[in-house]
């Protein structure tokens, strides 16, 4: 599967396809095997695989997309250190057919598009702790980011 090297080069396929999504798991091979993501209160399967939308959402009014995107990888960069380190970022279309208990899409028909390399994490992470809000990865843990 190829690597998107830089956060650029992920922001121009965000422009040109919209509909994507950024997965944290093991990878495409792991996920399609198994199908479906589970709730991890409950156990509950659920019906698709849950994900975070790349698409820039209309009210981001023209502002940078390398920014947009940039967000939306750190949201989610926790999880390797929080779930398993073999967890790593990759890039999937597919079909939205709802959503999961933290209002997630779940998305199905997956077609992998490529790993998100350590490096464009790194950029990530750099560009949204420059923001002049306060901003952190998602958490579940109570702890300060």
């Amino acid at each position: 599967m190829p690597v998107f090297s830089s956060l650029d080069a992920l922001g121009d396929l965000v422009t040109r396809r919209g509909r994507l999504y950024v997965r944290w798991s093991r990878g495409p091979e792991v996920d399609l095997q198994r199908g479906s993501s589970m709730d991890d209160l409950t156990g509950t399967a659920m019906p698709g695989l849950s994900a975070s939308p790349l698409a820039v959402e209309g009210w981001w009014d023209g502002r940078p997309v390398r920014v947009w995107v940039a967000r939306r990888l750190y949201d989610y960069s926790h999880l390797p250190r929080l779930k398993d380190a073999r967890t790593r970022p990759w890039v999937l279309s597919g079909d939205e057919l709802g959503r999961g208990p933290d209002n997630e899409p779940l998305v199905r028909g997956v077609s992998p598009l490529g790993w998100i390399a350590d490096q464009v994490i790194a950029e990530a992470h750099e560009i949204v702790t420059r923001q002049p809000g306060r901003w952190g990865p998602i958490r579940r843990d109570g702890t300060a980011p």
